[in-house]
């Protein structure tokens, strides 16, 4: 397949026109006439991901995350994202962006991580006006209610390279079965989960004030996990569907981008 073929296959699973207007998405670089035969799909382009591409063979990358979401005025190898494109320039390796297209899509983002928590009865947590079946986060129902210590730890099994980072916030044990979830930085969406009356809201990226306020106001216990381990599940989805619509092979990503490392005790 072409580099613009398979372009035009993700615009229309993903359209460009459903992301937020500040939102940076679709093809960032690559010659359109190239030929594509494997795909690397990650949370975010870096350097360590760019590498893991080129060993790989991979001619294309689909990321969540736009590497140029904010204005740059140079893309001179001597800056951080020019590095990242000049290197992709050089090793012939496209890059395509998905990102708030790709929260609201249905299947998208949220769904995915509902689908690792094994949440049942899955819909949006704010639905499209236009398209209420999609829209942003989902909320969806566990198959037995656990306390909200259990829900945690469920959390932290389940989710890649989340053990290290889950937090909770609420009454440990405090009943849940009814859950919101939203992949990557949902405190937008704390006053939907209210109004949802949903026992648990997990997301990532959640702020001290916000929190406080939300369960001061009487809003549902919080999870709050990191960023990358809330949105790599949707890769897979993702590669699946390429590997039975493009025909290519896919390599989903690995590497956690989280800058955030645990502590190890060290009493020596």
């Amino acid at each position: 397949m072409l580099v613009a073929e398979l372009v035009r296959l993700l615009e229309q699973r993903y359209p460009p026109e459903w992301a937020e207007d500040w939102d940076r998405v679709g093809f960032v670089l690559g010659e359109p006439d190239a030929t594509v035969t494997r795909v690397l799909l990650a949370v975010d382009c870096d350097p360590a991901v760019v590498d893991e591409a080129a060993r790989a063979g991979a001619e294309f990358v689909f990321t969540h995350h736009p590497l140029l979401l904010r204005g740059v005025s140079s893309v001179a190898p001597t800056t951080y994202k020019g590095r990242i494109v000049h290197r992709m320039i050089r090793s012939g390796i496209a890059l395509f962006t998905a990102h708030t297209n790709g929260d609201v899509a249905r299947p998208g983002v949220s769904d995915a991580l509902a689908a690792t928590l094994g949440l049942r009865e899955v819909h949006p947590l704010r639905p499209d006006p236009r398209a209420p079946e999609r829209g942003h986060g989902r909320i969806g129902r566990l198959p037995e209610p656990m306390t909200l210590a259990q829900f945690g730890r469920h959390a932290a099994a389940k989710l890649p390279g989340a053990a290290a980072s889950v937090r909770v916030a609420g009454d440990p044990a405090a009943r849940v079965e009814t859950v919101a979830v939203s992949g990557g930085a949902g405190d937008a969406f704390l006053a939907d989960a209210t109004r949802a009356g949903v026992d648990a809201y997990l997301t990532a990226d959640l702020r001290h004030h916000p929190a406080q306020e939300h369960l001061a106001n009487g809003g549902p216990a919080l999870v709050d996990v990191t960023h990358w381990a809330s949105e790599r599940p949707w890769l897979d989805d993702v590669a699946a569907f390429l590997r039975a619509e493009a025909g290519v092979q896919t390599i989903v990503s690995d590497v956690d981008t989280s800058p955030w490392v645990l502590l190890e005790d060290n009493h020596s």
